[in-house]
């Protein structure tokens, strides 16, 4: 029986006088992929920054294993993998040793040699991590996600700077992942691997969440919010979230001649 393993209740977060996360709830059970969309600034990584206990929430309930974390981070981690966007690594640290330093963390680290081989970083071993191409220090970065053999990963754009090959193996091993019982929490804005990956997605406009549920629940949720004529059976995930995501101006001629 899937276990619950993140449950988010009325979750509030302000900067100053901006309201980023605004009164959002979810939960993620064990086997499950979440996804988070929504434009830059709509506060998906706000949102998966208090579940990872780095930002402490203005009010509402978040259980990470059942525990808060922000008040016991260090036993949520025990427990957790966490890919950011950005990474920063000692200078002139090499992969192996970044590996190693890693691994030294964790009483049963998982096996880094077998997976810099399977990341296709095997013969970047050696190489400084500040001279890695983007595409390789993202692999990088999910390698050290891993490293704990988590029961929840938490992945903040997991394929960007990926070429497509990576990318769709990648989507293979996440679902090999999750079909052992880990629960995953995965900020995207590349709707077709939410689409190809997600169980469950959560959608924020500005702070606020719009949408909770299934993929199928996702469609029907479009569907009651656009005109009957526009619509069409069979749409991408993508050309859902365009209906109903809001416009920005795009670029014009005007403004270069």
């Amino acid at each position: 029986m899937s276990q619950t393993i993140v449950q988010v209740e009325n979750l509030n977060l302000t900067y100053k006088s901006l309201h980023a996360v605004q009164n959002v709830s979810f939960s993620v059970k064990s086997g499950e992929i979440m996804a988070v969309i929504g434009q830059n600034g709509s506060g998906k990584t706000s949102t998966v920054e208090c579940i990872e206990g780095l930002r402490k929430p203005d009010s509402g309930l978040i259980h990470v294993f059942g525990k808060d974390p922000w008040l016991h981070r260090s036993k949520v981690y025990k427990e957790m993998g966490v890919q950011l966007q950005e990474a920063e690594y000692p200078s002139k640290i090499r992969v192996e040793e970044q590996c190693r330093l890693f691994a030294s963390f964790y009483e049963r680290p998982a096996d880094w040699d077998l997976l810099l081989t399977q990341m296709g970083l095997d013969e970047k071993r050696k190489r400084p991590i500040h001279k890695l191409s983007g595409g390789e220090k993202q692999r990088l970065s999910v390698l050290l996600s891993l490293m704990g053999r988590p029961k929840l990963l938490v992945l903040d754009e997991l394929t960007t700077g990926l070429d497509p090959e990576v990318r769709h193996n990648m989507w293979i091993s996440f679902e090999n992942i999750r079909k052992s019982g880990v629960a995953i929490i995965m900020v995207s804005h590349y709707l077709d691997e939410v689409e190809a990956l997600a169980d469950k997605i959560l959608y924020l406009e500005k702070g606020k969440q719009q949408f909770f549920g299934t993929q199928q629940e996702f469609r029907e949720y479009v569907k009651k919010r656009i005109p009957q004529d526009e619509w069409e059976d069979n749409l991408s995930l993508e050309k859902l979230y365009l209906m109903i995501a809001p416009k920005t101006t795009g670029l014009t001629m005007e403004g270069i001649l």
